[in-house]
């Protein structure tokens, strides 16, 4: 891989999670035209470097989702407002809600049961009767979450809305994607019995691997 892609890549996904905290340190001392136009140089060419190479089809409806965050910060250069950059969460709660909601219509494949099968390809009655419970818990996630994100961006300070949006909705993310992990492990006891085999053939293979890296 290119190391200026890496650049790139790095660049942008540091930009897009200090997002919160660069725009509240941005618009206290610069202009909503500045603060957008430097975070569009920073993640912009990542972004499209990224679409151009491809992804799973599993979750390519995804992509909308940084276009939808350069079409705001777009508007917010041009138009040099504010509120434009403060609401940026809000739509990116929005199009991962519609992306999510879209896949639990009748005759598609709810969005986690698509994550689920990049790792593993047949899934039985129970585990997608999971991933489709657990499609309708992050769209109920991102509901709160965009709704709490509108509410700081109308009425609270620019420091709580940093505070929530660059720290507090990472931490609830990770506690979701947490407890889904620990309560799949219970409901689904056989699946750290398969983890533990894989593990132990792969131990076994570097140990038989061993011998002959030494003689050569």
């Amino acid at each position: 891989m290119n190391v200026w892609r890496v650049v790139l890549r790095v660049a942008a996904a540091v930009a897009l999670i200090a997002y919160p905290v660069f725009v509240w340190l941005g618009l206290s001392s610069g202009s909503p035209r500045t603060v957008a136009l430097v975070l569009l140089a920073v993640m912009a060419p990542a972004m499209l470097l990224r679409r151009r190479s491809g992804a799973q089809a599993a979750v390519k409806s995804l992509a909308i989702v940084p276009i939808t965050i350069l079409v705001v910060l777009g508007v917010a250069a041009v138009l040099d407002g504010e509120q434009w950059i403060l609401w940026t969460p809000v739509a990116t709660n929005a199009v991962l809600l519609f992306a999510f909601a879209s896949t639990l219509r009748a005759g598609s494949t709810p969005m986690i049961e698509r994550f689920a099968r990049l790792q593993q390809k047949e899934l039985d009655a129970g585990k997608v009767a999971w991933c489709r419970a657990w499609t309708w818990g992050w769209c109920a996630f991102f509901v709160g979450n965009g709704a709490t994100a509108a509410a700081l961006a109308t009425w609270a300070e620019r420091s709580w809305w940093a505070l929530y949006n660059g720290m507090i909705c990472y931490a609830l993310i990770g506690l979701m994607a947490l407890g889904e992990f620990v309560l799949r492990r219970r409901r689904f006891p056989h699946l750290r019995q398969r983890n533990r085999r894989a593990d132990a053939t792969a131990h076994d293979a570097s140990t038989d691997a061993a011998p002959d890296r030494t003689r050569s």
